[in-house]
Formats: structure tokens, sequence, C-alpha cells
């Protein structure tokens, strides 16, 4: 590789950490495949150009370990070789996510010489009614075999992406393993789990709890009243923590990593690039945004969604027992947008969302990511059964793509930036999207539905402060007024606004396009950045203009009262 170029990698800032590739900073545009379409190149070649069209940069696609070893010791890259050059080629860039032990709390995509081997590697073991032992299509975790292989091939893995991809970067992160944890039971019931489980807890899991206690998320600390209780916490799993699912996940996590940290830093040494582990949440709880049936997803306990993967009541088991990996990264469908992302930028680690729903309801969401939570990328799942044409991320992803470098430079200054989104109105005409408000500049700003006079359309974006009472507005169905914080201010109104276009993307250089007033900012009153059709409701006056740029600079001023 040349001395010049660095791998990817993330770089810490004022404000949390930024993915860097070719040497820049770079804002992933992501979307991740069904879970089989990255298997065929063939395939794959009837889909980049749809992607490209998609404005997507990032390609989130599976290398399944039963594919690259067959037999045992005997690896084969062939077939991603010609997918890494098929991303190449129309300058997309790829996640790889390594389904191997694990994929979905199960162990389906591990080679046939491991499936077929339950003596050399076990299976986890449900407990069922009657005391019943139920065997589990996923390797137990507590044996040897399976860690040690598993991190073997991840290590072939890495070092072939270093030798056929270093000197590219088409790889920017891998990750590693998915939606870890287990499904049906709250814990491994195998004789060999069992056995740990009877054992004193580990010291060094102890001795993190309680120096740490402070910084542990409320959620985990729920659940570790019992532990807290004892002034000297020793001995086995039901002693120290109590009886019940919470007990059995916290185990279940605390191995959890560990086995993944082993896969990790085998593969790490080989290839230093990014390494995170996507998480499968809890969805049913009191941040649920669904009214879908348990079956849909899972949820409720421990074993409904997958025990011991990283959710956010265990998330500090992960991040400290598994630090070859980068961050946790959470899976978003089912639960409330916002707080899952500010759930996993839990001790400023970067927040990356591998899946997330595709349609509009998920696309409008992506400006929380990018904007509130400085997310360095936030991917819809399933994109290659859509088309560009009626793809809600088509024309997300083609704003976010044009103002990327005036995106990356805001996300590194704290409280620079906020993200928001207006859902469609409730049947009821009732609005369930509250109007944001942030301070900047000495100024209370509200952003808000923007207004028509029929019925109100959905919107998104995110305002920029740059300073003062200037701000940077991107995206559509938003209004922006201000307000002095000033106790002697008497009056506060818009000194200038004007719609900008795109002049240099490398670079965020921005220029003026039209210079807004009038009806525009509702006679002086707000800074409105409509939807494309906004609804006049009959009205016989088209006072409200249609989205043009999306882009647009406002800069509000305030008069004195003793200046009056």
């Amino acid at each position: 590789m040349s001395s010049n170029i660095a791998y990817p990698h993330l770089r810490p800032t004022d404000n949390g950490k930024q993915l860097i590739v070719d040497g820049r900073p770079f804002l992933s545009l992501p979307a991740e495949l069904q879970n089989s379409s990255l298997t065929s190149s063939e395939y794959m070649n009837t889909v980049w150009q749809k992607l490209v069209d998609t404005h997507v940069n990032t390609v989130l696609g599976c290398v399944a370990w039963e594919s690259v070893e067959p037999a045992e010791g005997q690896f084969t890259f062939k077939e991603l070789d010609r997918v890494i050059l098929g991303a190449r080629g129309h300058g997309l860039r790829l996640v790889l996510l390594w389904f191997g032990s694990f994929k979905n709390g199960i162990s389906t995509y591990t080679p046939p010489w491991v499936k077929a081997n339950p003596k050399r590697f076990p299976r986890a073991k449900l407990r069922k009614a009657g005391g019943i032992l139920q065997t589990g299509d996923v390797l137990s975790i507590f044996h040897e075999e399976a860690p040690k292989s598993d991190a073997n091939a991840f290590a072939h893995l890495m070092r072939h992406l270093k030798d056929f991809d270093g000197d590219h970067s088409t790889v920017i992160m891998v990750q590693v393993e998915n939606e870890t944890g287990l499904l049906g039971d709250s814990r491994d019931g195998s004789a060999m789990a069992e056995e740990r489980f009877s054992q004193a807890v580990p010291h060094d899991l102890l001795s993190y709890l309680a120096s740490d206690w402070e910084h542990l998320r409320p959620d985990l600390k729920q659940n570790l009243a019992y532990f807290k209780a004892e002034s000297q916490p020793r001995g086995s799993w039901v002693e120290v923590f109590g009886r019940g699912p919470h007990t059995d996940e916290i185990f279940m996590a605390y191995h959890y990593a560990r086995y993944l940290n082993h896969v990790a830093e085998a593969g790490k040494k080989e290839y230093p690039i990014p390494l995170y582990t996507n998480v499968w949440q809890n969805y049913v709880g009191t941040d649920g945004d669904n009214d879908f049936p348990i079956v849909a997803g899972g949820g409720g306990l421990p074993g409904d969604y997958p025990s011991g993967g990283g959710t956010s009541n265990v998330i500090d088991i992960w991040q400290h027992f598994a630090p070859a990996l980068d961050f946790i990264a959470p899976d978003i469908y089912l639960n409330d947008y916002s707080q899952s992302c500010e759930k996993y930028r839990h001790r400023n680690q970067p927040l990356f969302i591998p899946e997330q729903r595709r349609d509009d309801y998920g696309a409008r969401r992506i400006w929380v990511a990018y904007g509130s939570y400085q997310a360095l990328g936030a991917s819809p799942f399933g994109i290659d059964t859509l088309e560009p044409a009626t793809n809600s991320f088509t024309k997300h992803f083609g704003l976010l793509e044009s103002v990327s470098q005036i995106v990356l430079d805001a996300q590194r200054r704290p409280g620079a930036l906020v993200g928001f989104y207006f859902d469609e109105l409730a049947s009821n005409g009732s609005d369930p999207s509250k109007p944001v408000i942030v301070s900047y500049g000495g100024y209370e700003v509200t952003i808000e539905r923007c207004f028509v006079f029929g019925k109100p359309g959905t919107g998104s974006g995110m305002v920029i402060h740059q300073g003062d009472g200037k701000f940077l507005l991107i995206g559509w169905g938003f209004q922006v007024r201000a307000t002095s914080e000033s106790p002697t201010a008497a009056f506060t109104g818009i000194l200038r606004f004007e719609e900008k276009v795109v002049a240099n993307k490398e670079t965020g250089e921005l220029r003026t396009l039209r210079v807004l007033n009038g009806d525009e900012t509702r006679s002086g009153n707000f800074a409105m950045m409509p939807n494309e059709d906004p609804d006049y409701g009959g009205f016989p006056i088209c006072v409200t203009i249609p989205a043009h740029t999306m882009i647009a600079e406002v800069e509000f001023y305030t008069l004195d009262e003793a200046d009056v």
C-alpha cells in the first residue's frame, strides 16, 4: 500500500468521531441489500446503477462464512473480488457484513462442516416447559472451537481485503456478525452454560460495574438493583444479580461481547479498518414506535428479542468487553427513532444505523440521525428491490449528497445543527409532530411544519447555525422563526433570506439563486421552506411557493428597546 494513503478510520472531533476515507471526512449515504444479494456478482451487475441513481454512495451486503470457507481451511474469495470490482467501477463504497457464527440470533450461515459437527461445535439448549431442553439452531458461546474457527475465517477475510482492496478503500467498514443474541430463551441452558452460570461472576465484570457506576445507562442500573444493594457482591450470577431474565441477559451479554471481541480482534490485527456489530432491538417498551404484534419482530423479554445482544440496557457491557469493535450500532425499525439515536451515542460513540425502514416514514427520520446525532450514516434495508424513481430515499439522499461537505463541517462543531421531521397528520387532524425549539446565538429558534392554506404536508431537514443570527436551512416542508432572548429586545425580524444552490459540492461552496421576501416569509414572519406540492386548499392565490433548491440562508436581527 502506498505510504501516503490511509486506511479508512475514525477520527475524533470536538463532537464525536467522523469516518475518514481517502484522507477526507466521508458522509456515508448507505443502503443495505437483501440478505443474499451480495453473494452474486452477476446479480449485483443488475443493481449497481440503480443504487447510483438513488444517490447511495455506500452499499451494505453480506459475506457468508459458508461461502468463503466451504471446507475447513480452504478459502475462496473470487466471487467477493468480483463484487468489490463491480462496486469500485460504479464509484461505490462497501460495508461488508460478516455472517459468521451468528445472523439474527441463529447460526444458519455457518459452513456445513460446522453445522454437521455438534460434538466439536455444540449447540445452545433452549429451556422449555416441563424441564425439556430443545436444541437451538445456534452455536453455544461457551465452547472454544466455534470462536476460534470463526476468528480464523474472519482473519483470512480481513487479510484478503487488505491485499485486494487496501490501495482502493472500496470496503470502508466491516460488520462483525449480525444481530447477535439468543432467541427462544433468556440464556443458554446447555450443561457448559449452566456450569458457567453457577460459577462466580468474573471479577472484571464486578469491578467494572462498581467503578463505572455513574456512567452506566439508566436501563442497565435498573436491572442492577440487587447488585447495588450488596456491600461486596460476590458469588454466582444469581447470588450477585438475583434470579430472573435480566440476570440471564447480563450473563449472555458478557459472554457474547467477549466472543465477538475475539473474532473482531483477529480481523483487526490483519486490517485495522472500522469494525462494529449491529443490534436487534426490544420492540416492546417505553420507546416502542409500532402497533405490530410481537410475532412481527420480537420484543418484551430477553429471548423474545436476542438475549445478550447489544441493546441499550447492556450496551455498557458490550462497549467495555468488546473493545475491538469501534461502536455498537442499532437497527431501528419499530422503536422511537430519536430515542434510539440518543441511546447509541452513549459514551460519545459514533452513530451508524445499519438497518432501518425504507419507506417515507423512515426516510424522513434520517435527518435527525445526521443532524442532531452526527450520524456516520443511516441505511434503509432491502434497497435493491426498489426502483430509484419511486424510492423515498432518492430525494433525501440526493439533497444530502449535494450538501455533504457542509453537513460534515457542521457535525464537527458541538451544538451547530439540529435535524427534524414532520409526519403525516393523524386521521382526526391532530399533529403528531411537535415544533422543535432550540437556542442559538441569542435567539430562540422555532422550527415547525410549513404553513399552507390547505392540508399541511410532511417535511424534514436540518438547520445549521452559522453564527449570531445566521442559519442555513436544508430540506422541505418546514418554516423557521426566531425571537431574541434578550430581555430588552423590542423586535425580532428577518434581515435577509436567500435561496441557495451548490456552486462546488467538493468544498461546500454555495451561491445565491434568489433573494426571498414577501410571500416566501409570510410578510416577514417566517423563513418558509415549503414542500414540492403545497396544498392551497382551494384558496385562489398561490402564496406558498413550491420547493425549488431546498437550500436557503436566513439571517435574523433584533432591535433593542433603547434604540426604538
